[in-house]
């Protein structure tokens, strides 16, 4: 097993990565014999892995009740959350209950939010499922739901007590989910890590063949990048903005064509080639490095392009509800290099739709 810490003083926490974790004793820290637990997952890991979990909670002497949501992105709603609440009331939880997220980066940022709120604030623990959330949205303390208008747009920040990354939880995946992760994988090497990018160019297919050395490496290198940066900026006021690469884009084609239709690492992915397109054009960023993350992403099975029913025009509403704009002015993350990125503000909007219309 491989132990990742993020350093945050005393809302520091660890981060578990390794095969059959959930089975290792004393796994659930900071829970102790006699603590109340809420379990939060959805209905497909409901069948799939839920009793697993709660077996080795009762096993540790966690007093576990349960809550079932629906699953899907549709479902990061306001009303998802409120169950959540409903359930905690009903069996009489109180400010020292831990929630415990099961599932993928929608119950993970639906069972934060709601421990952010539930009386204040409560712990929660992460038990991510996907890729997408093992490498990213499990780790740094961003919660929230969806709104009709935009993507995240209900949340705060609210950083959990522990992450426990077991990765034969993602042989239960489909075989598109485990590849939209890899959109989060790839980020994380084109902003920080040339080196990295290279061994994905490498191993990406031993890597979605779930190659158990490989994966580990994979996802510890995520968690290691995420960590450092959410040590030096919690909440996004600086450098971690970075890690918003390809999101503005991405977000659109999410909101646009209906949270779920679209996978948001598809989106992402499609988001990042928009990206490096836009710093292409501007002369930030050679032609043959966005050649090559086109080429792995390809390699991966992921888009490259847009929705064909969604004109250049129609991203620009999206991208301008978008947490990232400041007076009006749409600020991006654009790649300079394989390894090196920077936010751009003021970024003139023939610029973006000529970037979405040649992507």
């Amino acid at each position: 097993m491989k132990r990742l810490k993020v350093i945050l003083g005393k809302r520091s926490y660890p981060i578990s990565i390794g095969s059959n974790i959930i089975e290792k004793d004393d796994i659930f820290l900071p829970l102790k014999p006699g603590n109340q637990a809420m379990l939060v997952t959805n209905k497909t890991l409901a069948n799939l892995l839920k009793d697993k979990v709660v077996y080795h909670l009762r096993k540790s002497g966690i007093k576990i009740d349960q809550v079932i949501l629906s699953d899907g992105e549709q479902y990061k709603t306001l009303n998802e959350m409120e169950v959540i609440i409903s359930a905690l009331l009903e069996k009489k939880h109180t400010r020292s209950t831990t929630l415990i997220a099961l599932g993928g980066g929608v119950i993970g940022d639906l069972t934060g939010f709601a421990a952010s709120i539930y009386q204040r604030g409560i712990r929660f623990i992460q038990i991510p499922t996907t890729l997408l959330a093992q490498v990213d949205a499990s780790i740094g303390g961003k919660t929230g739901v969806n709104h009709v208008l935009g993507k995240n747009m209900i949340g705060s920040f609210w950083q959990p007590s522990s992450v426990i990354i077991d990765i034969d939880c993602l042989k239960t995946l489909p075989c598109n989910e485990l590849i939209s992760g890899m959109a989060e994988v790839i980020k994380y090497a084109i902003l920080f890590d040339a080196n990295f990018f290279s061994w994905l160019e490498e191993n990406i297919k031993d890597v979605l063949l779930l190659n158990k050395k490989l994966l580990t490496y994979c996802i510890k290198k995520c968690c290691e990048l995420k960590s450092q940066l959410i040590s030096v900026d919690e909440r996004e006021s600086n450098f971690r903005a970075l890690l918003n690469l390809g999101h503005t884009y991405g977000h659109a084609i999410e909101a646009h064509s209906g949270y779920g239709s679209w996978l948001h690492g598809e989106a992402i992915s499609v988001g990042i080639v928009m990206a490096g397109r836009t710093a292409e054009i501007l002369g930030y960023f050679k032609k043959e490095d966005l050649q090559r993350i086109i080429a792995l992403m390809k390699k991966t099975g992921l888009p490259v392009k847009g929705p064909k029913n969604m004109s250049p025009a129609s991203y620009i509403p999206y991208m301008m509800r978008d947490k990232k704009v400041i007076s009006g002015e749409i600020r991006l993350v654009l790649p300079l290099s394989i390894g090196k990125a920077e936010v751009y503000n003021n970024i003139d909007k023939n610029i973006v739709l000529t970037a979405i219309k040649n992507s």
